[in-house]
């Protein structure tokens, strides 16, 4: 079998009215996701998505005419053209999908098989005050939904911790609570001073009193010996990792005992078989792997499989966060949005490869490019 072309569809899904992250000062009005579709001699179609692709077409040659499963190969091939343009691990997602389809498979699978399902935390997005934030989670938990993140934004702390706070006394012990400094990456542009140190190793004692379950990029990714620090120094798990760009950086928070959660999102950071193999040196140590999910529908499947293929957990990150960021908005692109059962649990799907299904209208509808 042999890659006979890739081919890259580019969707824009206009947002009436617009999702306000709290990550990103300027809201969203619209949500872009780019699909990758690799083509075979035998028919065979793997399809992954994830991040924008932005100039990948320059290096579709390097991997045509090669047989799709030599993953390791489009694997080193695709981390040299990481060094010098984007991350383009949605085509290595695309190449699961399609081994799943040639094996007859799920990918999760050929990925170890280790799990069958895995339950969700609800990821939420939009800053709220306390009062909306505790009436969010007491709806979440009355869809069975078991854990949920809260961000909390470095420049408005105390607002942060209000909501946290107010959650747990809503909710009790019926959920965990994971909190999100977001400090680990910036969005373009953003040069704002992060919050320092003390600031946040105060808020984490805080936390840990509210029993949460950890406390998510509370420093910048490359400060391996803070985050050290502070997992010695006050107790909470500390979880981060999600946009590492190379195996180097994750290695070190290994290495350095910084972290208790690592979060590679497959289509994102290091990509699928990368990921895997820090997953088991991780899980052997006793840490927890659980990947970042803020894609689309088929980002969120792709790290599914690899999450439950390696024995991940013991939650998977579920983008969302009604009325802004609903699976509807989210996979658009879907045929069924991708949510779990009334047990909050995620199973991973039985068809072959990462089991998804376009819709292929809405794919021809928002088509740009």
């Amino acid at each position: 079998m042999k890659i006979t072309g890739i081919r890259l569809r580019r969707l824009r899904l206009p947002l009436d009215p617009p999702f306000e992250p709290a990550w990103d000062p300027e809201p969203r009005t619209a949500f872009e996701a780019t699909l990758v579709y690799v083509d075979t001699d035998e028919g065979l179609t793997g399809i992954g998505s994830g991040d924008t692709m932005d100039g990948f077409e320059r290096y579709a040659p390097l991997f045509v005419g090669r047989d799709p499963l030599e993953i390791e190969h489009h694997v080193r091939v695709l981390e040299t053209v990481t060094f010098h343009a984007g991350r383009y691990w949605p085509l290595e997602a695309a190449l699961w999908d399609l081994a799943g389809k040639a094996n007859g498979v799920p990918a999760a699978q050929l990925l170890g098989g280790a799990l069958g399902e895995i339950p969700v935390y609800a990821s939420t997005a939009t800053r709220l005050g306390p009062a909306a934030r505790a009436e969010t989670a007491l709806a979440l938990r009355d869809q069975g939904i078991r854990a949920l993140k809260v961000r909390v934004d470095k420049e408005r702390p105390e607002d942060g911790f209000a909501a946290v706070a107010a959650v747990r006394e809503a909710v009790g012990a019926d959920m965990e609570i994971m909190v999100d400094l977001n400090q680990g990456w910036r969005m373009p542009g953003d040069v704002a001073p992060l919050l320092g140190y003390d600031a946040v190793a105060a808020l984490a004692a805080r936390l840990r009193k509210l029993d949460v379950c950890w406390l998510e990029e509370p420093l910048a990714g490359d400060d391996v010996e803070g985050l050290a620090r502070l997992r010695a120094e006050t107790g909470v798990r500390v979880a981060g990792g999600e946009m590492a760009r190379t195996p180097a950086e994750l290695a070190a928070y290994v290495d350095g005992g910084a972290l208790d959660v690592l979060q590679p999102d497959a289509v994102l950071a290091v990509g699928i078989l990368r990921a895997r193999e820090l997953a088991e040196r991780v899980l052997a140590a006793g840490f927890w792997f659980t990947p970042h999910t803020w894609t689309n529908g088929i980002g969120l499947l792709t790290n599914l499989h690899l999450t439950a293929g390696v024995g991940g957990g013991p939650f998977l990150e579920l983008p969302f966060d009604p009325p802004g960021w609903t699976p509807e908005r989210r996979d658009f692109m879907l045929a069924e949005p991708v949510m779990p059962g009334p047990d909050g649990v995620l199973t991973v799907p039985d068809r072959p490869g990462l089991g998804f299904e376009l819709d292929e209208e809405a794919v021809d509808r928002y088509t740009v490019g």
